[in-house]
């Protein structure tokens, strides 16, 4: 299961910090540290996202 959730993690992680750094552009926060924090959220978040699609992808 660790395997298919690091692959599945290279997908959503990216999307996901993906969708921080557009939250943080669109709230005019153009700072570094905002951007950064952001993204690191969305990286967070993607965990049991991820965790959850692959548990359900080992069930089917």
């Amino acid at each position: 299961m660790f395997r298919l959730m690091m692959l599945l993690y290279s997908i959503a992680g990216t999307t996901l910090a993906g969708i921080g750094v557009v939250v943080a552009v669109s709230l005019n926060m153009y700072d570094m540290q905002s951007i950064i924090v952001s993204a690191l959220i969305g990286a967070i978040v993607a965990l049991p996202v991820v965790w959850l699609v692959a548990k359900k992808l080992q069930t089917l």
